[in-house]
């Protein structure tokens, strides 16, 4: 059955910026810094990157566990970040601002899958 509820378009600004960011990342896991941070990063760093794409789809259909998704690959990415110092106050404002309008329409979203 189709959900009925409508995409705001805070949200749909979100998701696309959300997957424009997504696309750079992508390619960031193939370079040659990516590689040099250690043999696990690239693959742990494309997992967390294949993750926040996903997020996205499921925010982009109104989806709780997107958010939920966006939640936690949020908190395991800046973790890693730390880990090899290697994080941005930049990326950090930009996850945080995505975070308030999916909290703010978090109940509008749909539970199942």
């Amino acid at each position: 059955m189709q959900s009925t509820v409508k995409r705001p378009k805070i949200l749909k600004i979100v998701c696309i910026l959300g997957f424009f960011s997504i696309v750079f990342s992508f390619l960031a896991v193939f370079s040659p810094s990516v590689k040099r941070m250690g043999d696990w990063y690239p693959a742990l760093f494309g997992l967390i990157v294949a993750a926040s794409f996903i997020s996205y789809i499921g925010v982009w259909h109104m989806k709780r566990w997107g958010v939920q998704l966006f939640i936690v690959t949020f908190f395991v990415k800046e973790i890693l970040a730390v880990s090899v110092s290697d994080f941005s106050i930049a990326g950090i404002l930009f996850s945080v601002l995505c975070i308030f309008p999916m909290l703010l329409f978090y109940n509008r979203m749909d539970l199942n899958l």
